[in-house]
């Protein structure tokens, strides 16, 4: 085939040299670089899930009632319940040391203070109530210490994605929607498909995932926690991502992402 000359190849046609403009690098803007940053973190770290593999727990469709197990042996985040026997010491005040059971409603009597709300509360908590009651009227600067001497409330911890993490005491019969709200609901980036039960039965490690839209709407039953019980919600990947996203470009913020 013959070619025209102004398409002809030969020993003295010149290279093939791109566009200057098109062979420097591309700048991406800082936001967006943010973005892909984010995206990709989210990609990596998803809900908490249950392994049906797994060697450290048994893992269940529906969990047996609980063995016997000793009490928890950490109280940072542990919130008093009725029963619970505590003392209350007042630095330089020795007089006004208290030694004493919360009764049923949750109170506690104290010299001078009277009854305070003791249930529901951390010792870190019911020390600062205490102090604000103390204050001005009867002490300049009170300085209280608040100690669990037994737990004698039965006690369910409650992680994950929710408001307010803790050690929480059971009151009655504690069903797992309300061991949720407890923890003052769910946070914004909570996957309400998986919250895992942890549990000791039948002598073994054990747990069971459930889905707390389904509970709410009626398609699957509330199940009963018991005392020891460990509650975990999971994070959604997807909300968590949107929720760094706000917080780290907030001009995005006015897009609506359609997923």
């Amino acid at each position: 085939m013959i070619y025209p000359d102004s398409l002809a190849f030969t020993s003295r046609t010149k290279p093939f040299l791109a566009a200057p403009d098109l062979m420097e690098p591309v700048t991406v803007s800082k936001p967006f670089a943010i973005l892909a940053a984010l995206a990709a973190t989210s990609a990596c770290a998803g809900s908490v899930d249950l392994d049906k593999k797994s060697t450290a727990v048994v893992v269940a469709d529906t969990l047996p009632l609980p063995d016997v197990q000793a009490r928890a042996s950490s109280f940072a985040d542990y919130r008093i319940g009725p029963n619970d026997e505590i003392e209350v010491t007042v630095f330089g005040v020795d007089e006004m040391t208290r030694r004493g059971t919360v009764d049923t409603a949750g109170n506690f009597s104290m010299p001078l203070a009277g009854a305070v709300m003791a249930g529901g509360k951390t010792p870190d908590e019911l020390a600062n109530l205490i102090e604000d009651k103390l204050r001005g009227r009867y002490l300049k600067d009170p300085q209280v210490a608040v100690n669990i001497v037994e737990v004698r409330a039965n006690l369910v911890t409650i992680d994950g994605a929710v408001r307010q993490p803790g050690i929480y005491p059971i009151i009655g019969t504690l069903t797992l929607q309300q061991a949720v709200a407890t923890a003052r609901g769910a946070s914004d980036t909570a996957d309400l498909d998986t919250v895992i039960v942890f549990r000791q039965a039948e002598g073994q490690r054990m747990a069971a995932k459930f889905d707390l839209k389904d509970i709410r709407s009626g398609r699957m039953e509330d199940p009963i926690i018991f005392a020891n019980d460990i509650v975990v919600v999971g994070e959604s990947a997807t909300a968590r991502f949107l929720r760094d996203l706000r917080l780290t470009v907030p001009t995005l913020g006015t897009f609506v992402p359609v997923l």
